[in-house]
């Protein structure tokens, strides 16, 4: 579809007449009506009647206009996206209140001036295809998942290991331990739903399943974390994993409690992907931000750390 034609089309039904759109599109008024009759042509459709007042839409044009507008308007955010320093940083994590989440509200607080965009892709491959195709401009993921080595133009960098932590309600047999062990939460029922197979947090825990005879539940549908809390805080037989740094409020009567994980302790590994060849000026400063502000073992595990063995080192 010609965009100048939905432009001129927007513009005669802001103007209310043929004439007074081509003084503001500085066109000829001859120029105004081939645009629309061509994209009358593409429609198949009628688009304006001609009144003594000017030109009226009619129902198949008042159908179309919010559409127009809305290409008009993808078409801006398109322009605005490639245009340096126009558009802001897109970067994605996996969940609002998790650890990446946490780093990029740091960097805001650092760089008020930097432009930024937070969202939140589920899988990796999909992140990769965003970082590929230019719609982000970084990813927070655990590099290295079985089978999916990084492609060789996307760079990666290990920014934060995060130690897991056994969330219980009051109830809960080891709700008064100052810190459990992994060899004592065999038997236990964790309790994780929204682990998605194929995902590389799903590849974490089945490992960690594998290494230490835990037991993981996922099932159930994922309601978030509230639901979460609900459910831990008043069922005993009940616990599930949090990342240390992962942001929850709960009610006082809730009475959770987060214990630390030793012998060892499981630490989730954060890595910040990107295009080597990204030109965003925003990039650098916030890996600038991370490397000064994280810090992350040298080799992928310590003697009291647990991490997958497909974990690519710092």
């Amino acid at each position: 579809m010609d965009l100048e034609a939905v432009r001129t089309f927007a513009a005669v039904v802001d103007a209310g007449q043929f004439q007074k759109a081509a003084t503001d599109l500085s066109l000829t008024q001859q120029a105004v009506s081939k645009r629309i009759a061509a994209l009358e042509r593409d429609l198949g459709v009628r688009l304006f009647t001609r009144a003594p007042r000017g030109a009226e839409l009619t129902i198949d044009g008042r159908a179309f206009l919010p559409h127009a507008r809305e290409l008009l308007r993808a078409a801006e955010r398109a322009l605005a996206s490639v245009r340096p320093g126009s558009r802001p940083l897109r970067v994605d994590v996996i969940a609002s209140r998790g650890a990446a989440a946490g780093l990029m509200r740091d960097f805001h607080r650092a760089n008020p001036g930097v432009d930024l965009d937070v969202l939140m892709l589920v899988e990796i491959e999909t992140a990769l295809a965003a970082i590929r195709s230019g719609a982000i401009d970084a990813s927070f993921r655990a590099v290295g998942a079985p089978g999916r080595p990084l492609p060789e133009d996307i760079a990666s960098v290990r920014v934060l290991d995060e130690p897991l932590q056994l969330l219980t309600g009051p109830a809960h047999v080891l709700a008064g331990a100052r810190r459990v062990s992994l060899a004592e939460l065999v038997g236990h029922r964790i309790w994780m739903p929204g682990i998605v197979p194929g995902t590389e947090w799903g590849a974490y825990y089945d490992d960690l399943v594998a290494e230490f005879g835990l037991t993981i539940e996922a099932t159930g549908p994922n309601f978030g974390s509230d639901a979460l809390l609900d459910t831990i805080a008043d069922t005993p037989a009940l616990a599930t994993f949090m990342g240390e740094h992962t942001r929850l409020i709960w009610p006082a009567d809730h009475g959770l409690r987060r214990i630390p994980i030793t012998d060892p302790t499981p630490v989730y590994p954060h890595s910040l992907l990107w295009h080597r060849d990204n030109p965003h000026p925003a990039l650098p400063a916030l890996r600038t931000h991370l490397a000064a502000t994280t810090t992350v073992p040298t080799t992928s595990s310590t003697p009291d750390t647990w991490l997958p063995t497909w974990t690519s080192p710092h």
